[in-house]
């Protein structure tokens, strides 16, 4: 993981008076047991020796999305294909574990929440959902600094595999896999404000905009807006 230092992974902030993306109700609450790591079942892969696409965040053109398992269901707002991040295997077996993490901060187990988005990053580094997560958890404790690391992580990670494939697209916010960057990508730019460092914000803002013109989180707006100090 992105040290919070590094300012090449800086996450994009959210400008004055913007509300910070909220999380979703829990989905349960009470005591949230620590989750211990599972032994493989017999005949069962012990992840070593996975393939890539197990792993490793991806880039797929669209002209259809995926709704389920082998499900494809076709998509008429898109007037010319478009790309979507494909999240790793690891990621999307574990999307149940990010509402239960949601749960135990309604509960106020952040602790907990912290130690479980850890070792999901630990099995499923590419797990673009538990960045944002860990952002949004420095941000609301009020460390902009560490939400920066964590945010800038998940948005290093999209334009890695954005890279990988030729950088195509559009890669439009309006599918589903492109959603956790783009949010990563929000909060980078608020991190990125609220340390001081705007210039990064609005040149990490144009680069968004570029793969989805539409801007529909309003990063372009959010960067230029007034506030901040030095970049640094």
């Amino acid at each position: 993981m992105a040290t919070p230092d590094d300012p090449s992974t800086d996450p994009l902030p959210p400008a004055a008076g913007d509300q910070r993306p909220p999380r979703p109700p829990a989905k349960r609450g009470g005591d949230a047991p620590r989750r211990k790591k599972e032994a493989p079942a017999a005949g069962q892969s012990t992840g070593k020796a996975t393939g890539k696409a197990d792993k490793i965040l991806r880039v797929e053109q669209r002209t259809t999305t995926v709704a389920g398992e082998g499900e494809m269901v076709m998509l008429p707002s898109l007037a010319a294909p478009a790309w979507e991040l494909v999240h790793p295997r690891c990621a999307r077996r574990r999307r149940e574990d990010i509402g239960e993490v949601e749960a135990m901060i309604e509960a106020g187990e952040t602790e907990i929440a912290r130690e479980e988005l850890v070792w999901l990053l630990s099995e499923c580094p590419d797990f673009l959902e538990a960045h944002l997560q860990l952002g949004l958890l420095a941000l609301e404790e009020d460390d902009p600094k560490l939400a920066r690391g964590h945010f800038g992580r998940a948005v290093e990670l999209g334009f890695r595999a954005l890279e990988t494939a030729g950088n195509p697209r559009p890669l439009p916010y309006s599918l589903p896999g492109n959603r956790p960057f783009f949010e990563s990508a929000k909060g980078l730019v608020h991190a990125l404000l609220e340390t001081g460092r705007k210039g990064m914000a609005l040149d990490t803002a144009k680069k968004l905009a570029a793969l989805d013109p539409v801007d529909p989180l309003g990063l372009l707006r959010l960067a230029a807006a007034d506030g901040g100090g030095k970049d640094g």
